[in-house]
């Protein structure tokens, strides 16, 4: 835990409050667990999924 807080306190938000701070781990968090199960979604439905291209 006391990497995680060095690493913030040296990262741009580091002066900012601590509300602050928890604002913008939560919404990065979300971003990449987002990102995380739509990769998981794409291997596991990708192969059955019909594209077209064109207009």
């Amino acid at each position: 835990m006391d990497v995680i807080n060095e690493i913030i306190r040296q990262s741009a938000i580091g002066p900012f409050s601590n509300w602050f701070k928890s604002a913008v781990l939560t919404l990065f968090s979300s971003i990449v667990v987002t990102l995380f199960t739509m990769l998981i979604l794409l291997i596991k439905y990708g192969p059955d999924t019909p594209l077209s291209f064109g207009y």
